[in-house]
């Protein structure tokens, strides 16, 4: 699939703040600095779509971008974040976990999970409560070009690994890099395969 146009349609902290238009939702979401937004803007194509920062817990609302008039790309906030004080994290999760269990187009959310290291507990609890939950989730691990082949092939298979004593089986995963396009075929091709089995 090739993605032609990519709009900012609305941002919003509830479910029933988002574009009237109702399409597909493929959502993202990752700790802090696992490279979100620049994979965002390397999926689509446009440099700027998703604002980067290098400070954590950039994204606080809940973006939907209209991708070729068919489907919603959504950059959800980060969970995680040591750092944000407590009340701002309750917020946050509280945005986060009402759009996914709430949005009834929500198709599949990716997680994204840095390739240089093991999944963290963060990970893990999230993932989980997507299980537990029924949520429809895949995993993109980022930043593929900061490790050479071996170590990359060998990080990522640790990770599924680790992903397997929790599951009996591993969702769909994907290997990406924002630098060098890593991924971006794949994962666009998968979401268009999901649309058309819709």
């Amino acid at each position: 699939m090739r993605i032609k146009t990519a709009v900012f349609s609305g941002s919003s902290v509830k479910v029933g703040g988002k574009p009237s238009l109702r399409l597909p939702e493929f959502a993202f979401i990752g700790r802090s600095n696992v490279g979100k937004s620049s994979l965002i803007n390397m999926l689509t194509g446009h440099g700027s779509l998703a604002k980067t920062s290098q400070t954590p817990g950039k994204t606080q609302l809940v973006n939907h971008f209209l991708i070729n008039d068919k489907w919603y790309l959504v950059d959800l906030p980060g969970y995680g974040y040591a750092r944000l004080p407590d009340k701002d994290r309750a917020r946050l999760r509280h945005i986060i976990w009402d759009y996914i269990n709430n949005s009834e187009d929500l198709v599949m959310l990716f997680v994204l999970i840095d390739s240089r290291h093991d999944m963290q507990e963060v990970d893990l609890r999230f993932i989980s409560e997507l299980g537990e939950k029924g949520i429809p989730f895949g995993i993109i691990f980022t930043k593929g070009d900061k490790q050479g082949t071996t170590v990359l092939e060998a990080q990522v298979a640790r990770n599924k690994e680790r992903l397997l004593q929790d599951w009996e089986e591993l969702p769909p995963c994907f290997v990406s890099s924002s630098v060098n396009g890593l991924g971006k075929e794949e994962i666009l091709n998968y979401i268009g395969s999901v649309l058309q089995a819709l």
